[in-house]
């Protein structure tokens, strides 16, 4: 399927048929590809900051022009906007195999923050480069409103002034929000390569400390600004997709009680969780419900091997996905991480409450952050796009075997579960928590990769890998609890078969040769003894 649906079916309007997502041509397409954050709406971790004082786009700039000076400050962000992403990114995005973008705006870069409607050219001007790019390179592109005006998040994201979602309260903003898609909506309602409108994103956050109230309550706004400005678009443009979110984060799918539009996604987010199938389910659900198409449309921030689990599973579902963010500082869950300019410490210092860094240091420091964002001077992390694909440079870990085909034909287990250090999936089969004391990574929940899978005589697992050249193989990690043979498939081949000693230490069995072919499944039989299986290793 992830073959399938490569970028040459980027043609013409999006468009949505029997509750699937069409191209130009009514042929079903899967949306794979990235979001640029940062670029249009910087936020303080990519930044390597993100205390209360550098964590959202006004308090950035004023960071900026305290450390480097007014002047300074206005070319450093022309030049960053120019830099950040180039049509050298969107052609990178091409060639690796991605077919969809997703563009973050800020209101603030469209119009200006006073009373009355005042327009501002910049925000337009380069999303009108970017669209070019993304026609010359055939990516549609997504138009996110990732700060609405007065906020519709109620938190750094949305550059919010105080951490609350005013769009929904403050009847000024509400207007200028509606008026806004509208603009947008006026000036491309003829650009097909523009795959959709999003039109908020993640709008009523939950409680994120103690004392803050839930936004939850604002539901019936955000029902009656995506009534409201579906309504003013149409007058426009009959042509685009609405992108439609939920609340807390995009997790929730207690909107998708109503069809806001027949040309919609059912937008959702995922960070942070097991990358099993229970994960989409609410979702999954709601898009029978509607009979509409799914987009996974944020999601990342997170190792490889969750990146392997999670999206070759949302495509065998006919999910799309977005991976966030394209371009970060200092990172490895991204494609290009920016290496950190020399005497970038002091601006972090002082955001944090140290004392103010000489200012032609700082001038230094960012100006080598302009330079070193280009992607040419990125260090790119080649090794996601193996892994979002599933292909040899991938690791899968044990767990996330195919859940798709059923027992009997992803996987076999035949007994009861009585570990008191495991547990059953619905799927039946044994997971074991194999390392109780793992800790939490990258600021996000990778814990899932402390558990192993047990298999005993006559169970296996099966996990498909695909794009396998010559000279491609596999090196399977596992622990050996019971005297043991084991057999390794590819499509019903046997590929080699191995004794084991129950001597409960950690082996990788030796590299394991594959055959060519698109699309593999391969099968890790037990047929005597018991066996933990961790991870399989794929290698070019």
């Amino acid at each position: 399927m992830i073959k399938a649906m490569k970028r040459n079916k980027v043609c013409g309007f999006l468009d949505v048929q029997d509750g699937k997502l069409v191209n130009g041509r009514g042929e079903p397409i899967l949306l794979t590809g990235w979001g640029l954050g940062n670029w249009l709406l910087p936020e303080g971790y990519m930044w390597l900051a993100g205390g209360p004082r550098m964590d959202r786009p006004r308090t950035i700039e004023r960071i900026v022009a305290e450390v480097a000076g007014k002047d300074y400050a206005a070319h450093f962000w022309h030049e960053f906007r120019s830099r950040y992403v180039r049509k050298e990114d969107i052609a990178r995005m091409a060639e690796l195999g991605y077919n969809s973008v997703r563009i973050p705006i800020n209101a603030r870069l469209f119009l200006e923050e006073k009373p009355g409607l005042h327009w501002v050219d910049e925000g337009f001007k380069l999303l009108d480069h970017c669209l070019a790019w993304c026609e010359t390179y055939s990516l549609y592109a997504f138009i996110d409103l990732h700060g609405a005006p007065g906020g519709q998040t109620g938190s750094n994201i949305d550059d919010s002034t105080d951490d609350f979602p005013r769009l929904f309260t403050d009847e000024d903003c509400f207007r200028k929000g509606i008026a806004l898609w509208k603009k947008l909506a006026e000036r491309y309602a003829d650009r097909w390569v523009v795959g959709g409108y999003d039109l908020l994103n993640e709008p009523l956050r939950p409680a994120m400390r103690e004392g803050q109230e839930d936004t939850a309550y604002l539901l019936p706004e955000l029902r009656r600004f995506y009534r409201e400005a579906i309504h003013e678009i149409r007058k426009v443009d009959q042509k685009h997709l609405f992108s439609i979110e939920g609340h807390h984060w995009s997790s929730s799918p207690e909107i998708f009680d109503e069809k806001f539009d027949e040309k919609m996604l059912i937008h959702f987010h995922r960070y942070a969780c097991l990358p099993d199938i229970d994960c989409y389910k609410p979702f999954l659900k709601a898009a029978k419900e509607l009979n509409m198409p799914l987009w996974l449309g944020e999601t990342g921030e997170n190792v490889s091997e969750w990146f392997t689990a999670m999206y070759p599973l949302a495509a065998e579902l006919g999910i799309g996905y977005n991976i966030w963010p394209w371009k970060k500082m200092r990172t490895q869950n991204s494609p290009c991480s920016i290496r950190k300019p020399e005497g970038w410490d002091a601006i972090l210092d002082y955001s944090r409450g140290g004392k103010l860094p000489d200012r032609t240091e700082a001038q230094k420091a960012l100006d080598e952050y302009l330079d070193n964002m280009l992607l040419e001077n990125c260090d790119e992390n080649v090794q996601l796009h193996d892994a979002i694909f599933r292909r040899p440079g991938a690791v899968m870990r044990a767990t996330d075997f195919d859940e798709l085909g059923g027992a009997g034909v992803s996987y076999l287990c035949r007994r009861k579960v009585e570990n008191p250090f495991s547990y059953r999936t619905d799927s039946g089969m044994e997971i074991v928590e194999a390392d109780p004391n793992a800790q939490k990574e990258f600021g996000f929940d990778c814990l899932w990769r402390r558990f192993t899978l047990g298999l005993e005589a006559g169970e296996f697992a099966c996990y498909t890998l695909f794009d396998i050249p010559a000279g491609a193989a596999i090196a399977v990690t596992l622990t050996c609890r019971r005297t043991a043979r084991l057999r390794i498939e590819q499509d019903e081949t046997e590929l080699g078969e191995w004794g084991l000693s129950g001597e409960n230490d950690l082996v990788t069995l030796p590299n394991v040769p594959l055959r060519v072919s698109d699309r593999s499944v391969l099968r890790i039989r037990v047929d005597s003894g018991r066996v933990e299986l961790e991870k399989i290793t794929t290698f070019r």
